[in-house]
């Protein structure tokens, strides 16, 4: 839903980032020139790694793509463990830690 709102508001926007998740044709990015991050983990057994694979030509060819080593699905919240998820190989915390590292990092590379 995040894209969809995205693709059809860009002058308002300033970048767009995902996490765990990804953009659907409605949601279309690829001609975008605001930045694009795309955060996922290693471990994440819910995240469904063909249709995110395919859902990358939706998005810039400049869109950072950034891995969590031993993150999982359940590690982007704080919700408990997911139905089909893969077991992490770094705490909650230590993966919401590094996810807000990278967001910082990357917001301020990209936001003035």
């Amino acid at each position: 839903m995040a894209a969809r709102y995205a693709a059809k508001n860009t002058k308002e926007l300033r970048g767009v980032f995902f996490l765990a998740s990804y953009p659907e044709k409605k949601g279309d990015l690829r001609n975008v020139k605001e930045p694009v991050l795309s955060i996922t983990g290693s471990n994440d057994g819910v995240l469904n790694k063909t249709n995110y694979k395919k859902a990358k030509k939706l998005l810039p060819k400049s869109t950072d793509y950034v891995e969590i080593n031993g993150g999982n699905h359940a590690g982007f919240g704080s919700y408990g463990k997911q139905k089909g998820d893969n077991k992490a190989e770094i705490s909650n915390a230590d993966q919401q830690r590094v996810i807000a590292d990278i967001l910082i990092h990357w917001l301020n590379g990209q936001v003035n």
